[in-house]
């Protein structure tokens, strides 16, 4: 995919969390999203995401910033199932992939949503799978899956892990219903706090984030695929969640108050040019 792409920005890009290891942005030219270059092999990911500090794969709650993220998420989580609910249903049945600790998983399932999860990381799946009575699984299961079976499929901050973009897609594709709704958030790289922190902003998260989106780009990848963008919506408290964290990348501490202000004013002007943080897309067939 690559083989199409150029570089777009005069900065690298460090890994925060765990190898500091820096990568460049490259802009792919068919599509108009940004590629982490040099990709990690496959065999090799798993390592970048030795930490205890992996936010979505623990259920820790050590410090003040976790408690509040954990906080935040139950809202978060509440809206997540106002979505799909909205969602016209031929039965309710979900696939989250990549579904983390299973949280998610866990509202559906007690709001009388059939549940199905995939998991790679094994210690978030034990977790998953205490929580939704063993409906998680390995990635390889995936294939055991009977095709047009899901109403509703969600990838939630999921999309820009997957090394096999193009070919994860139509594999989700044919497990979609044909009037199903295949839901994702990621990133957004036109945000105001994105462009603010720049080479400092959280949400690149290399080398785990592998592509970089924008709404343009979304639409263009999944046009491919003869599938359209019917609804979009913000997730007003990542500005702030990424800030934070942006803030510690930056100046090596969280400061709470600038953080708070950029996030706020990320929020602002999203108002206006729709350009938040993260975003949601509800994608269904064309």
């Amino acid at each position: 995919m690559s083989k199409k792409a150029e570089q777009i920005t005069p900065f690298k890009i460090k890994d925060y969390s765990v190898s500091g290891e820096a990568f460049q942005l490259i802009e792919n030219k068919t599509y108009g999203f940004l590629e982490t270059t040099p990709k990690p092999a496959i065999d090799k990911l798993p390592d970048y995401y030795k930490t205890e500090d992996y936010i979505s794969h623990t259920d820790a709650k050590r410090n003040l910033f976790e408690k509040v993220y954990h906080k935040i998420r139950q809202i978060s989580l509440k809206k997540k199932l106002k979505l799909i609910n909205s969602l016209k249903q031929e039965e309710q049945n979900v696939l989250d992939f990549g579904c983390g600790t299973g949280d998610f998983l866990k509202i559906a399932q007690r709001n009388n949503w059939t549940v199905s999860g995939i998991e790679p990381n094994e210690e978030a799946r034990k977790i998953a799978n205490i929580k939704t009575n063993n409906s998680v699984f390995n990635s390889d299961y995936l294939n055991s899956f009977t095709k047009h079976s899901f109403d509703v499929i969600t990838l939630w901050h999921v999309l820009e892990h997957i090394p096999n973009l193009e070919e994860q897609i139509t594999q989700l594709k044919s497990l979609l219903k044909t009037k199903g709704a295949l839901v994702i958030a990621v990133p957004n790289y036109k945000s105001y706090d994105a462009n603010y922190y720049k080479q400092f902003w959280a949400a690149y998260d290399v080398p785990r984030h592998l592509w970089h989106f924008n709404q343009e780009s979304i639409s263009k990848l999944f046009s491919s695929f003869n599938m359209k963008i019917v609804n979009t919506k913000p997730m007003v408290f990542d500005s702030y969640y990424v800030s934070l964290l942006s803030e510690k990348y930056k100046t090596g501490t969280m400061n709470i108050f600038r953080a708070f202000w950029i996030g706020l004013k990320s929020n602002l002007k999203a108002k206006t040019t729709g350009e938040y943080s993260s975003l949601i897309y509800v994608i269904k067939n064309t």
